[in-house]
């Protein structure tokens, strides 16, 4: 069981939290409104009123206690950064914060965040990849021009071998999982007979999963 700060219980930080909870991590949820804090009190270990901004508060979190540490505070940027330089300060190996734009995502990596996120950005762009094929299901952007992509098999790739459609040699990506009438095939090998409707999981470079998936 791992063990989760989140900074800010907003709709995004609010989500994140009662998952991590749901998955039976330890999670404490922080935030300066006691509204919200009342609202998700019952769905995570600890919720805790506490205003940023104070430095004493802040050091009665015993943040040196945690694995990781989201900072889900998207509209004001002063809490945010005092939130990843007080995580980085306790010693916190990971922190996770959200942003609202490449600016604020920048200045969070200055401050120590480890990874920036952008929620409305990342919608919008599975969104537009799931939108522009049929037979794109869904799409996760791991770096910038790289992704997961789950997408159903066509007509023209049915009774095919994985080696004979070139995925690795003609498109340089890799499937990862096939899943077919309730079952997953993990890591198929090169002879793998592909079915209409089957559902590939792949990884590589948008621009050529995208090629594939046009051409075939």
């Amino acid at each position: 069981m791992k063990t989760f700060i989140v900074f800010g219980c907003g709709r995004f930080g609010s989500t994140v939290a009662t998952r991590l909870y749901d998955l039976k991590n330890d999670v404490v949820v922080v935030d300066s409104d006691h509204e919200k804090i009342d609202l998700i009190n019952d769905n995570v270990t600890e919720a805790v009123v506490c205003d940023l901004e104070d430095e004493k508060a802040v050091g009665e979190l015993a943040l040196n206690n945690y694995d990781v540490a989201i900072v889900a505070i998207g509209e004001s940027l002063e809490p945010a950064i005092m939130a990843v330089l007080a995580s980085k300060e306790a010693g916190i190996k990971k922190v996770i914060a959200k942003a609202t734009s490449d600016k604020f995502g920048k200045i969070l990596l200055k401050c120590g965040a480890d990874k920036i996120i952008f929620p409305e950005r990342d919608i919008g762009y599975r969104l537009a990849n799931n939108l522009s094929n049929d037979n794109l299901l869904d799409s996760d952007e791991i770096s910038k021009g790289y992704s997961f992509y789950d997408f159903k098999a066509s007509p023209k790739m049915n009774g095919k071998g994985l080696t004979e459609l070139g995925l690795r040699e003609d498109y340089n990506f890799n499937i990862l999982m096939v899943k077919r009438n309730g079952e997953n095939y993990v890591n198929p090998s090169s002879n793998f007979k592909i079915k209409e409707e089957d559902i590939l999981t792949v990884v590589g470079s948008d621009k050529d999963i995208k090629r594939f998936i046009e051409e075939n």
